[in-house]
This record gives structure tokens, C-alpha cells and sequence, in this order.
């Protein structure tokens, strides 16, 4: 699993002066939190790039005043007008206390229904579970080797081991759809078969409106 480490200060001033000033600085403030206590700090705003600008799952090591800290990323804020990182909160991992977190899906292998012409279509990337902190990985990997043409695969096919997943298991991850050149080909292939069936549907219907068009015998 990936790890990165953030060398944090501690805080021990706080209000809108303090924050401006630490902003001045291009520092971040921060809040560790789920451990024995609250700690409070902050750090370069430099150093949070790793584990915010990515879709990759990550655990930090936070160091402050010290100690380090085991978290995992769980909020951030942005300013609504600069786009600007003005707040993180990060969640301490403590060991045998069950922790709810955000993994990427990977798929793996290639789809059966692509082969024949498809496109897989993707629906969500993430699953959010609840496992212990032992438990944590990079990613869940989805095996879609056998998702098949106009086929979905859910949540509930997903086989999650040591970890519940929190989302609703019905919700469709991925499906394989038919292109428009596909749709295409096979307007083209069937329009030949429906002109040749028309004639001898024809003809087979030609006996019987004969017959009802025939006069009926008299007794």
C-alpha cells in the first residue's frame, strides 16, 4: 500500500487571524482525529499534493509535534472561489477499530461482449467499505473477463474479502453496450433475411385469401 509522509506543526493558535496568518505562509491547517485525542496542526500546503490530487487510495503518516500518526484522508475543503486547499481531515487508523473508506475499483481482464464488438461503459469507480485498518488496500480488483454484450456487472457481484461494502448491491458498476457501428452491421445483416422472407410470406399467404375470396358451395 502506498504510504506517504507529512511533516506537520502543531497548532496552538486559532480564529480567522491565525488561519490568515498560516495562509500567508502557504501552509494548510489540518485536524487528526478518531485517536486517544484531537490534534490540531498544520503543513506546507506543497505536501498534501500527493494525497489530494489523486484518484489513487493512500495512507499518511503524519508527524507532529513527535508522534506520527497513521491516517487516511477522509474531507478537504476548497475555496469556492480560488480553488484554493483550505482544510483537510484526516482519520487515525487504530488498530482492531473498523474504519469506512473509499477504494478504487481495477478491473481486470477483457470483456467477453468488447471482443464481439462492444464498449464497455463505466459507471462508478469506487466502492465505499468498512473493513479494519489491517484489511486496507490500494484498490478492489473486478474481474470482467465474462461481462458479456448488453450484460451488467453490480455490486453484488463484487467478492469483497475481510471488508463490507456500503454501497447498495444493485447498483450497476459496468456494462458492456453495443456501439453504433455494431448497431449498423446488424441492421445491415438482417435487412437481406427480412427481403427474402417477404416473397415467400407472400406466397404462403396467397391460398388462403384465395380461399376466402372463393364463393362458398352450395348444398
Amino acid at each position: 500500500m502506498k504510504t506517504i509522509t507529512i511533516e506537520g506543526q502543531l497548532r496552538t493558535e486559532f480564529g480567522k487571524a491565525a488561519t490568515r496568518q498560516l495562509r500567508s505562509e502557504e501552509k494548510v491547517p489540518g485536524v487528526i482525529y478518531g485517536g486517544a485525542k484531537e490534534i490540531n496542526f498544520s503543513a506546507p500546503a506543497t505536501a498534501f499534493k500527493p494525497i489530494v490530487y489523486t484518484p489513487e487510495f493512500m495512507v499518511a503518516d503524519v508527524k507532529v509535534d513527535g508522534k506520527t500518526y497513521k491516517c487516511v484522508l477522509k474531507d478537504l475543503q476548497f475555496n469556492k472561489v480560488t480553488d484554493q486547499l483550505i482544510h483537510l481531515d484526516f482519520l487515525e487508523l487504530v488498530e482492531n477499530k473498523k474504519v469506512t473508506v473509499t477504494l478504487p475499483i481495477k478491473f481486470t481482464g477483457s470483456p467477453a461482449g468488447v471482443k464481439a464488438g462492444g464498449k464497455l461503459v463505466t459507471k462508478i469507480k469506487a466502492l465505499n467499505v468498512k473493513l479494519l485498518p489491517k484489511d486496507l488496500r490500494e484498490n478492489i480488483e473486478l474481474d470482467i473477463t465474462n461481462l458479456a454484450l448488453n450484460e451488467n456487472v453490480r455490486v453484488q457481484d463484487v467478492k469483497a474479502v475481510n471488508m463490507e461494502i456500503m454501497n447498495s448491491p444493485r447498483i450497476p458498476i459496468a456494462s458492456v453496450t453495443m456501439t453504433r457501428q455494431l448497431k449498423q452491421e446488424e441492421a445491415t445483416a438482417a435487412a437481406p433475411k427480412a427481403a427474402a422472407a417477404a416473397p415467400a410470406a407472400a406466397k404462403a399467404a396467397a391460398p388462403a385469401a384465395a380461399a376466402a375470396k372463393a364463393p362458398a358451395a352450395k348444398k
